[in-house]
């Protein structure tokens, strides 16, 4: 045990050399889910993340740290945590994390997000000690069949006029279908009635697909979006940033130019008879802010292109609002992520500014939601 005198380890970022000390904390304390030899190496050598070590007099590592950081967005997750049997009870755990809560606001960061086994009273204690709360659940989430209690923390500022409702969040269930499922979880959180389902999600595709996209299956054309949900007892409006069809640029070919063309005409034709207003206008941040506001919700299309890399139009359902942040369910979730951090994603005013325009004609769209007074809801 060390004496009450000792001094506190040093607390630095990782390095290749501390491969091997790494690994044996893993497996000095997990019995399970552990992290791989080959996946720390992966990590100590990554950008998108903190890893800091505890180095106790210089000598050897009792604890380290990690936190990824998700491209694209200000959401930071704690990965791992680990002090070392002759580390414990010294601190060393929390001085780790809030460093690493330090690390991850430096790099722009809002929320700490964690996922802890509900049985490890001494984490959970820890954990809210520090700020976090938990709002939300895993069943059988890890190796043992065990519960994972999900938590989090704001670690940049404390939100004070945050504007959402409700919104359960959906998975796709395929590459194509991002459309539809943003749209039932929209349908969802303004009528709890409403089921989503995979039946569900294909029908949704089918009526509002512009067929053909630069690859495979076509994605949704928000009129066609809107036409759907207006055909399930919602009121839907549209705004979008330019007159012509939309997505003509993204096939090479004359003939899937053409039929994208007459989906686009047929879409408007439809909703101008059904009295959806299609509004060829740009929209502010501050007018997403009053829909919310008003008890409506909103459909956008964003570029993955900060999320993954890849120029691909996407959509999202804006389930909140804030001085700082739009928070969005995304209905794409990333198997290292998880649903944790797909639901209320908080991406940055400005960045989401850049994000939502697509495509060389800086195309902007947005589905507007509400509850029909008259229908359903």
């Amino acid at each position: 045990m060390p004496s009450p005198t000792s001094s506190p380890p040093l607390l630095r970022p990782a390095t290749p050399a501390d491969l091997a000390a790494l690994h044996a904390i893993e497996q000095a304390s997990f019995a399970s889910d552990r992290l791989s030899r080959r996946r720390l190496r992966h990590w100590v050598t990554a950008e998108n993340r903190v890893l800091l070590v505890a180095e106790d007099n210089g000598r050897e590592l009792v604890g380290y740290v990690l936190v990824l950081l998700r491209r694209g967005t200000r959401l930071a997750r704690l990965y791992s945590l680990a002090v070392t049997p002759a580390g414990r009870g010294r601190g060393i755990g929390r001085s780790l994390l809030e460093a690493a809560e330090t690390a991850a606001r430096e790099q722009g960061r809002l929320f700490m997000r964690l996922e802890v086994a509900e049985g490890n009273t001494a984490a959970i204690g820890l954990y809210e000690q520090l700020g976090y709360r938990a709002f939300g659940r895993y069943a059988n989430y890890y190796d043992d069949r065990g519960d994972a209690l999900r938590m989090q923390k704001r670690i940049r500022y404390r939100p004070e006029n945050l504007q959402r409702l409700e919104v359960p969040w959906y998975r796709q269930t395929t590459d194509f279908t991002c459309g539809p499922a943003a749209a039932m979880m929209a349908m969802a959180a303004l009528d709890r009635d409403y089921q989503p389902s995979v039946s569900e999600e294909l029908a949704l595709w089918r009526e509002a697909t512009t067929i053909f996209m630069a690859s495979g299956h076509g994605g949704c054309h928000p009129v066609g979006l809107a036409l759907a949900m207006h055909a399930r007892g919602f009121a839907t409006s549209v705004y979008v940033s330019q007159a012509t069809a939309l997505f003509v640029d993204g096939v090479r070919s004359a003939e899937k130019k053409q039929v994208i063309r007459q989906v686009d005409a047929d879409f408007r034709r439809a909703a101008r008879a059904a009295a959806i207003p299609v509004e060829t206008a740009d929209f502010s941040q501050a007018q997403l802010e009053q829909w919310l506001e008003q008890g409506a919700l909103a459909l956008l299309m964003v570029s993955t292109y900060r999320l993954d890399g890849k120029k691909v139009p996407h959509w999202v359902t804006l389930a909140g609002i804030d001085d700082q942040c739009l928070y969005v369910h995304d209905p794409d979730m990333d198997d290292t992520w998880g649903a944790l951090d797909s639901s209320y994603l908080p991406i940055a005013r400005e960045d989401f500014a850049r994000m939502s325009l697509f495509g060389r004609e800086r195309l902007r769209t947005a589905v507007v939601v509400r509850r029909r007074e008259s229908g359903r809801g």
